[in-house]
């Protein structure tokens, strides 16, 4: 399969891992871009040290071209930049934040810029400083998707730019990867489906917990990490939009985030007061979902942690490798493309 996506990142299949914190990691980024995908390597919770060891353990892992992303609103997000810059990776996933100072430090390496959008403002504005392609999340996505639907949004948005577009939001087998092309992206990216595999290193008992739940199993709220977002529903989901934003406990994990970004709490906490209390606010709440995401994904308890599901978990039944997922894919992509063909012609 021949898509403007598989040729502008020299890879088989047209299919990204989508970036998650705590489950695409190194070797989990690897599998994907072996088995012909692309893998993106999540650094939201990564230091600037991590973020260049995650990055040279993918390179011992395959040969294959990968992603890493950098979420330029986090803290820390300029250092983990600069590591990217540093050790030229292939592909560069940005989201919420000017990435044209990314794409002029990649055009010397031959390096590629993605942007990860939720609507149309956002697209042009990264094609205007010089994206490569776009990432288009759509409402059905785990954690951060758009308001609008993929299917509506991806469409408005390929109307709209030049660069091509990597659907992302509802995809989990062939006949998605065909109805994203058939909308005109050149290709998919999944989270969800990719995190429900035998290499995902998401606890077991979240796999297990996954593949009871239907497609009305989360739940899409701004109460939770301040922005909308899409989680499991589940006694620990329940508990966090119930309290809302809460100062005390985000002042307690902030601790644990400065430690996790190698960075002085007070040098952390001194940035983020200053900014303002809008910022105050947002970072307080994404405090508290890191610590929820990571007991879930880490440790595997919903009744305490919160875990970031797609709508599209309800079409996951199974727990293939990586690589068989991909395969199969394409098989059924293929599949959807004759049915269609064999309708159109009658």
């Amino acid at each position: 399969m021949k898509t403007r996506i598989t040729e502008l990142f020299g890879i088989r299949h047209p299919i990204l891992l989508s970036g998650m914190s705590w489950i695409s990691v190194p070797e989990m980024v690897a599998s994907v871009s072996n088995a012909g995908g692309l893998g993106i390597l999540a650094t939201g919770v990564y230091s600037a040290a991590q973020t260049r060891q995650a990055i040279r353990r993918i390179r011992e892992l395959t040969d294959k071209p990968f992603a890493v992303n950098v979420t330029l609103y986090f803290p820390g997000a300029r250092e983990n930049a600069r590591v990217l810059i540093e050790e030229k990776v292939p592909v560069i996933n940005v989201s919420m934040g000017k990435g044209d100072f990314l794409v002029k430090a990649a055009r010397e390496w031959g390096g590629k810029v993605i942007a990860t959008v939720v609507n149309e403002k956002h697209a042009k504005a990264a094609e205007a400083w010089g994206a490569d392609a776009l990432l288009v999340t759509g409402h059905e996505a785990a954690a951060h998707g758009g308001d609008v639907t993929t299917l509506v949004l991806v469409p408005a948005i390929v109307d709209s730019v030049t660069i091509p577009v990597v659907a992302a939001g509802g995809f989990a087998d062939g006949r998605g990867l065909a109805a994203a092309l058939a909308l005109g992206a050149e290709g998919i990216a999944m989270g969800t489906r990719l995190m429900m595999t035998q290499d995902s290193p998401i606890n077991g008992a979240c796999k297990t917990l996954a593949l009871d739940k239907g497609i009305a199993d989360t739940i899409y709220t701004t109460r939770f990490d301040g922005q909308p977002c899409r989680i499991l529903v589940s006694k620990g989901s329940k508990k966090a939009i119930r309290r809302g934003l809460d100062l005390p406990r985000a002042f307690v994990n902030s601790r644990q985030i400065a430690k996790m970004m190698g960075m002085p709490w007070g040098k952390l906490a001194l940035g983020v007061t200053a900014s303002g209390w809008k910022n105050v606010k947002q970072l307080s709440f994404l405090a508290n979902a890191f610590k929820a995401f990571q007991v879930s994904t880490v440790e595997g308890d919903v009744d305490r942690g919160v875990l970031p599901l797609g709508q599209v978990v309800g079409l996951v039944h199974d727990l293939p490798t990586v690589a068989e997922v991909l395969d199969r894919i394409v098989v059924e992509a293929d599949a959807a493309r004759a049915r269609v063909d064999a309708a159109m012609a009658g």
